[in-house]
């Protein structure tokens, strides 16, 4: 009887495994392959966008004595509407465009490229900053395979366009954002190829997302940018206009794709103008 007992449970395991191995066999053979995780880095399509695209804007506009740039901001989901946004930058002759942050809503992958390809609709060059949607998951470690550096910039019309990361919530207020060495490494490399500066960044001074304990050491440094013209900013989902530190130094805040419009800045050599655009 003991015996048999034993026997039984060694033909109970043979059946087991054979239903376990006919399952897998079953499921390898049924699907074509295996779902990859939404935060996974493993980016389909064109990456190390920002750097090829400076390349462009500085070799063509160096010394360009009139320059055109739109300034859009936070398209996140609204692909309908980002799409529209590129077709109207599309049709206004402008030299180049900066996206001023929150490619995304959640920083997925498929987010990410959905976005890019969007962009890549433009018929001029383009470059993204980094918003605190785009650090989601693993989503600062795609923006950078996908666009590059969080902090970068580049020359056009010898001014230059620092742009910043200042999502400092995103990490827990531990890393240098905003970047104070950054900046002041930009401010005196390459003084022979720019006469003025302009500021970017997603967040502003004295919004949630920016390191609000550092607002004025961020304005002293600001003094020290050569011929600081103005800093443009996205996140608030809206078009402003302020001078957050009443001293005469302009941020302008660039509204969200949901509400149909941007900004245009065409910059001489006396100054700039700065135009509203509903699509």
């Amino acid at each position: 009887m003991k015996i048999m007992k034993v026997e039984l449970f060694k033909s109970t395991g043979k059946i087991a495994l054979a239903i376990v191995g006919g399952f897998l066999v079953h499921l390898l053979l049924s699907c074509s392959g295996f779902e990859t995780h939404p935060y996974d880095v493993n980016i389909k399509g064109e990456t190390g966008i920002n750097a090829k695209q400076m390349a462009i804007i500085e070799k063509e506009f160096a010394n360009k004595e009139e320059l055109r740039i739109a300034f859009i901001s936070d398209t996140h989901l609204w692909n309908a509407e980002a799409r529209d946004e590129v077709e109207d930058v599309n049709r206004r002759n402008v030299d180049f465009v900066v996206h001023c942050g929150d490619l995304t809503d959640t920083a997925t992958e498929k987010e990410f490229e959905w976005s890019r390809d969007i962009l890549l609709g433009l018929n001029c060059p383009f470059v993204a900053l980094i918003g605190n949607h785009d650090f989601l998951g693993t989503g600062n470690q795609t923006y950078e395979v996908m666009y590059g550096a969080c902090d970068f910039s580049f020359i056009a019309g010898r001014i230059k366009f620092i742009c910043l990361n200042t999502n400092a919530v995103e990490y827990d207020y531990l890393a240098s954002v905003p970047n104070f060495d950054f900046m002041e490494e930009q401010f005196t490399k390459d003084t022979d190829k720019f006469d003025r500066t302009i500021i970017i960044m997603h967040a502003a001074p004295f919004s949630d997302q920016f390191n609000n304990n550092v607002c004025k050491a961020f304005r002293r440094y600001l003094d020290f940018a050569p011929g600081l013209m103005c800093c443009i900013f996205g996140h608030d989902h809206g078009d402003s206009v302020a001078e957050f530190y009443n001293d005469g130094l302009m941020f302008y805040g660039i509204d969200c794709a949901l509400h149909r419009n941007y900004r245009i800045m065409t910059i001489k050599k006396d100054g700039y103008e700065i135009e509203q655009i509903f699509y």
